[in-house]
C-alpha cells in the first residue's frame, strides 16, 4: 500500500485501497503502549526495589533512564527515518521496544533492567512522530483531524490509566507483566504494519552513504537532553541547586543545548532542523504543546497524590476517580475533530485552554471531605478543556509548512510535549512542597501553649485516649501528636490548592498567545504531522 501525501496545490494524490482507519489502529497500538510505560512504572517501583534488593532512591532510575533515551530519539526521529525510511525505522523502534519490553521482564537484576528500559525508551522515542507522520500521509485533509483523534486518545488517555494499570498488574500478578503486556501488542502491531504501511511515493530516502552526518550535533543534543531529563526528574528529591549533582548537571545541560542551538542552526544539513521554528505558526504551536505536557502531566500527578495521601484512597480507587476523565476525552476528541473542519482552530485551543484554567480553579474548592463524586466532577471538567488542545494544536502546528517537513516537525513537537510533561512534573512536586512547608510554618505559630483552643483540643484528646486506658504522661503526648498531625494534613491541603491556583492561572495566561498563531486559510487544506 502506497500512502498518498496532499500535494501542494491541494489536489488529492489516488488514494489506497486499505481502509486507513486500519492503519490508523496498527500504528496507534505501539503509540499506546509506548506512552503507557511512561506511568506504568511509578506504583510498581517500590516491588521492583524490593524484588532486585535495591534501594528506594536508586529504583527511580528505571523511570529517569528511560525517560532520558525517550527525549534524546525524538528530535532525532525526523534525521533518522529520512536516512533509515520511514516504514522502516517505525518497524525498528516497533521492534526494540518490544524485545526490550520482554528483557525488562526478565532482568536479573537493578543495572541490568536500566540497561533494558534505556533501550526500551529509545524505541519507543520514535514511536509518536513515525505515527503521526504516518496518519498525516495516509488521511485526507478533511479526515485528518478525526485520524488525530485517535493519536490524542492514546497520547492523552495512557498516561491517566498508566498508574491505576500499573497497580493493578503488580498487586495481581507481579511488576514483570507490566513489562510482559507489551509483547503481545508489538507483535501485532508488527505484523500489521509490515502488511499494511509503505513509504508514501514523495518520501525520498537518503542514502546513508552520501549523507554527512552531524556527530556533534548529534552528540550535543544527546548531551544537552539526557541531562535535563535527569535534573527536571530528580532536582526536587536532591534539593535543586542545594545538589552539587544537579547544579553540575544543570551546567552541562544548558551549555549543550546553547551550543547545539547554535551549532544547527548554522550547519548545512543538521540533525535537527530548526530553522522550522521561522514559521510563527509553528513556534507557538511547539510553545502550546509544551505547555499543554505541563498542565497535562502536572495535572495528573496531583490528583492521585491528593487522593492517596489525604483522602485515604487505595491506588485502585484513585484510578477509578481519574478514569472517567480520561473517558471524557476520549468521547470529546471526535466532536473536537467535527468542529475542527468547521471553525478557526485557533477559537477552539483558547476555549479549551480557557475550561482547562477553570476546572483547576474550580479544584481550589476542594477540602479534606471532599467525596469521590466531586472529584471525579472535577475531573471529567478538566478532560473536557483538554480535549480542545491536543487536536486543534497539533492540526494547526503545520498550515505553514512544506509536506517533505513532517518527520523533522513531529519530533519537535513530540519532544516540547515530553519535556513540558517533565517540567510540569518538576514543578507541581516542587511547589507542593515548598508551599506545604511553608503553611505548615504559618499554621505551627498557632501552637502555642497560651492558645485557648489548643488547650481545649488537648484536653479533650487527652480525656479520650485516657480513657482507652494509656498512662496522662502518654495520653498528652498523642494528644499533642494528634494535633500536630492534623496540622500538617492541613499544610499539605493548602498546598494542593496553591498547585491548583498557580497552574490555572498559568494556562489561563496562555489564551492571548493562542492568536499569535496565523489565521488558518479558507478552504486551504488542514496540515497535520
Amino acid at each position: 500500500m502506497a500512502a498518498a501525501s496532499i500535494p501542494m496545490n491541494g489536489v488529492a494524490a489516488p488514494r489506497p485501497a486499505i481502509n486507513p482507519w486500519i492503519i490508523a489502529i496498527a500504528v496507534t497500538l505501539a503509540t499506546f503502549m509506548e506512552v503507557l510505560d511512561t506511568s506504568i512504572a511509578n506504583v510498581a517501583l517500590p516491588h521492583i526495589a524490593g524484588s532486585l534488593s535495591a534501594g528506594q532512591d536508586e529504583s527511580t532510575w528505571v523511570l529517569t533512564s528511560y525517560l532520558v533515551s525517550n527525549a534524546i530519539v525524538l528530535p532525532l526521529s525526523g534525521w533518522l527515518s529520512s536516512v533509515l525510511g520511514r516504514k522502516r525505522f517505525y518497524m525498528g523502534c516497533v521492534a526494540l521496544f518490544t524485545i526490550s519490553s520482554a528483557l525488562c521482564g526478565f532482568a536479573p537484576n537493578l543495572p541490568m533492567l536500566i540497561v533494558f528500559r534505556i533501550l526500551q525508551g529509545a524505541g519507543g522515542g520514535g514511536l509518536q512522530p513515525s505515527e503521526q507522520a504516518i496518519l498525516a500521509d495516509t488521511f485526507p485533509p478533511a479526515k485528518r483531524g478525526l485520524a488525530f483523534a485517535v493519536y490524542g486518545a492514546a497520547v492523552v488517555v495512557a498516561p491517566a490509566i498508566g498508574p491505576t494499570l500499573g497497580g493493578w498488574i503488580t498487586d495481581n500478578f507481579s511488576w514483570r507483566w507490566i513489562f510482559f503486556v507489551n509483547i503481545p501488542v508489538g507483535i501485532l502491531s508488527l505484523v500489521m504494519t509490515s502488511r499494511l504501511i509503505q513509504d508514501p511515493p514523495e518520501f525520498k530516502r537518503r542514502k546513508l552513504s552520501e549523507t554527512s552526518i552531524d556527530y556533534l550535533g548529534l552528540g550535543l543534543i544527546a548531551l544537552g537532553l539526557g541531562t535535563l531529563q535527569i535534573v527536571l526528574d530528580k532536582g526536587q528529591r536532591e534539593d535543586w541547586l542545594e545538589s552539587r549533582f544537579i547544579v553540575v548537571l544543570a551546567a552541562i545541560s544548558v551549555a549543550s543545548l546553547v551550543l547545539a542551538v547554535v551549532w544547527e542552526w548554522r550547519h548545512k544539513d543538521p540533525i535537527v532542523d530548526l530553522h522550522l521554528f521561522r514559521d510563527r505558526t509553528f513556534a507557538t504551536a511547539n510553545f502550546l504543546m509544551f505547555m499543554l505536557g505541563f498542565a497535562l502531566l502536572g495535572s495528573t500527578l496531583l490528583l492521585p497524590l491528593f487522593s492517596q495521601t489525604l483522602l485515604g484512597y487505595t491506588a485502585e480507587q484513585a484510578g477509578l476517580a481519574l478514569s472517567p476523565g480520561g473517558l471524557t476525552i476520549l468521547f470529546m476528541l471526535p466532536l473536537v475533530a467535527f468542529l475542527l473542519s468547521r471553525y478557526d482552530a485557533r477559537f477552539l485551543i483558547a476555549f479549551g485552554l480557557t475550561t482547562l484554567s477553570l476546572a483547576l480553579f474550580h479544584m481550589t474548592g476542594f477540602d479534606l471531605d471532599v467525596d469521590f463524586r466531586t472529584l471525579v466532577v472535577a475531573r471529567c471538567f478538566q478532560g473536557m478543556g483538554l480535549a480542545f488542545l491536543f487536536v486543534p494544536i497539533n492540526t494547526t502546528a503545520y498550515s505553514g509548512l512544506a509536506p517533505g517537513k513532517n518527520n523533522a516537525a513531529s519530533g519537535l513537537m513530540n519532544l516540547a510535549r515530553n519535556i513540558g510533561g517533565s517540567v510540569g512534573i518538576s514543578f507541581v512536586t516542587t511547589l507542593l512542597a515548598r508551599r506545604g512547608q511553608a503553611h505548615q510554618a504559618r499554621l505551627s505559630e498557632n501552637l502555642d501553649p497560651g492558645n485557648p483552643a489548643l488547650q481545649a483540643s488537648l484536653k479533650g484528646l487527652t480525656a479520650k485516649f485516657l480513657q482507652g486506658g494509656l498512662d496522662p504522661a502518654a495520653a498528652a503526648q498523642k494528644a499533642y501528636a494528634m494535633v500536630q498531625a492534623n496540622v500538617i494534613r492541613q499544610a499539605t491541603m493548602l498546598g494542593y490548592l496553591d498547585c491548583f491556583w498557580v497552574l490555572g492561572a498559568l494556562i489561563l495566561c496562555l489564551v492571548p498567545v493562542v492568536f499569535l498563531m496565523k489565521k488558518p486559510k479558507r478552504g486551504g487544506p488542514m496540515a497535520a504531522h
